[in-house]
C-alpha cells in the first residue's frame, strides 16, 4: 500500500499541515506495532518507498513552512509597529488633552473666585452705603422730630428759652435749639435738656454708644463734632461764648452712668473758660454730688481746676520733660489716652472724652472719672454728659 503524500500544503505560518500529521502519527504506528502492517498485502520495499516519500514531504514541509513564516512575519511587525505608534500617538493626544482641561478648569475657577470676590466687595460696598444712608435717614428723623418747635424758637442760651416758651407753653419738649449768646455774630444750634432736673440745660458733651471718634486735634475741639441728638462735644469756642455773657453765671452738672447702670453726679455752682488766648482754661466753683470731686482729685498735683486744655497737637499738660502716669512715663496725656482733648494736669483723675472701647473686646473704658469708686477702685463709666444752666445773679463772676 502506498501512501501519497502529494497535495500536502500548509494549514498557516506557525503549524504544519493535517496530512503531515496523519504521516508521522503512521510512522509512529509502525515502528512500535509493525505486526498491524506485517499482516496486510504491502510489498516488502514498500517502508523504503514510504521513507523517500516521507523525507520528500519534510523538505517540502519546511520549505512552505519557512515561506509562510517570512511572509507571516513582516506584515505582523508592520502591525505591531503600527499598533505601537498608533498608541504612543493616543497617549501623547490624551495627556495634551487632560493637560489642557486641567488649565481650563484652572482658569474657570480662578475667574470665578475673582468674580465671588468682585461681588462680595460689591455688596460689602453697597451694605455699607445702605448702612450710612440709615444712619443719616435715622437721625434726620430725630431731628426733624426736634426741630418742630426748635428752629423757630430762640434765646441766649437753653435757660432764657425755657423763660420765654414757659409762658406759652406748660410742657417744653427737650431737643435742638437755636441760640444766640450775646456779643456772638452767629448764632448756632445745641441741644436742650428740658426734662432733666427741672430743664433749662444746655448740653456741651455727651456720650452715650461710641458710635462717635473723640479722637481729635485741636480745630475739631474749637469747632466742635458729632451730632447733636446723640454724641457730641459742642466746641470750646460756643461753650465760651455761652459762659461769657454779661451779669450771668453758669453751674456745671456731670452725669455718670457705670456698665452696670448705676448713676452718679458731679456738680459745681460756678463754671467758666478764658478765652482762646489762655487755651480756654478751665474754673470750677464748689462741688457737690455723688461721684467725687475728679477735677480736683486727691492732691494739688492732680488739680485740673484753672488749666488749660490740651490736644494732642496743642500740649498744655504740664508733663515736661514727662509725668508719671499709672507708674509710667507719659510726655502726652492726650496722646497716651488716645489722643482725645482735655484739661489735663498731669493728666488727673479725669477725662471725660476719653474712648469708650467695645464692650463685646474690652471691659476697660478709658472714659475717666476716678473719684467715684466701687470696692476701692475706679467706676467703669458707660455713658456721660456734661450740662450747663445759667444762674441769675447780681454780681458778674
Amino acid at each position: 500500500m502506498t501512501i501519497s503524500l502529494k497535495g500536502a500544503h500548509l494549514h498557516n505560518c506557525m503549524c504544519g499541515t493535517a496530512k503531515t500529521k496523519m504521516i508521522w502519527i503512521t510512522l509512529f504506528l509502525f515502528h512500535i506495532f509493525p505486526h498491524l502492517f506485517a499482516s496486510s498485502d504491502m510489498p516488502m520495499d514498500e517502508p523504503v518507498i514510504l521513507n523517500e516519500q516521507l523525507d520528500n514531504v519534510s523538505f517540502q514541509d519546511q520549505k512552505e513552512y519557512s515561506s509562510g513564516k517570512d511572509k507571516c512575519t513582516m506584515p505582523c511587525e508592520m502591525t505591531a509597529k503600527l499598533m505601537r505608534d498608533e498608541k504612543h500617538s493616543l497617549c501623547s493626544i490624551l495627556q495634551n488633552t487632560m493637560v489642557s482641561y486641567t488649565r481650563s478648569t484652572r482658569k474657570l475657577i480662578r475667574d470665578l473666585i475673582d468674580e465671588q470676590q468682585k461681588t462680595l466687595e460689591f455688596l460689602s460696598s453697597q451694605m455699607n452705603e445702605l448702612m450710612t444712608r440709615v444712619n443719616t435717614l435715622s437721625l434726620d428723623v430725630q431731628r426733624s422730630n426736634n426741630d418742630v418747635v426748635s428752629l423757630q424758637s430762640h434765646g441766649r442760651d437753653c435757660s432764657d428759652i425755657k423763660e420765654t416758651l414757659e409762658a406759652i407753653s406748660p410742657k417744653i419738649p427737650s431737643g435742638i435749639y437755636i441760640i444766640h449768646p450775646e456779643d456772638t455774630d452767629v448764632p448756632f444750634e445745641v441741644f436742650c435738656e428740658m426734662d432733666y432736673m427741672e430743664g433749662g440745660w444746655t448740653v456741651i458733651q455727651r456720650r452715650t454708644d461710641g458710635l462717635t471718634d473723640f479722637k481729635k486735634v485741636w480745630s475739631e475741639y474749637l469747632d466742635g463734632f458729632g451730632h447733636l441728638p446723640g454724641e457730641h462735644w459742642l466746641g470750646l469756642r460756643k461753650v465760651f461764648n455761652i459762659l461769657n455773657q454779661k451779669n450771668t453765671r453758669f453751674q456745671l452738672h456731670v452725669s455718670l452712668v457705670s456698665q452696670d447702670d448705676s448713676i452718679a453726679y458731679a456738680s459745681y455752682d460756678n463754671f467758666w473758660l478764658e478765652d482762646e488766648t489762655n487755651f480756654f482754661a478751665i474754673h470750677l466753683g464748689r462741688y457737690a454730688g455723688s461721684a467725687g470731686d475728679a477735677f480736683r482729685g486727691y492732691d494739688q498735683e492732680e488739680n485740673q481746676d484753672t488749666v488749660p486744655f490740651s490736644t494732642s497737637d496743642i500740649d498744655n499738660d504740664g508733663c515736661a520733660p514727662f509725668c508719671t502716669f499709672d507708674e509710667k512715663a507719659v510726655e502726652s496725656c492726650s496722646v497716651h489716652q488716645n489722643n482725645t482733648g482735655w484739661w489735663f494736669n498731669q493728666c488727673g483723675k479725669a477725662n471725660l472724652n476719653g474712648s469708650q472701647l467695645d464692650q463685646d473686646y474690652s471691659t476697660q473704658s478709658h472714659i475717666r472719672w476716678d473719684t467715684w469708686t466701687k470696692n476701692g477702685k475706679p467706676v467703669q463709666i458707660k455713658s456721660v454728659s456734661m450740662k450747663i444752666r445759667r444762674v441769675q445773679i447780681q454780681n458778674s463772676k
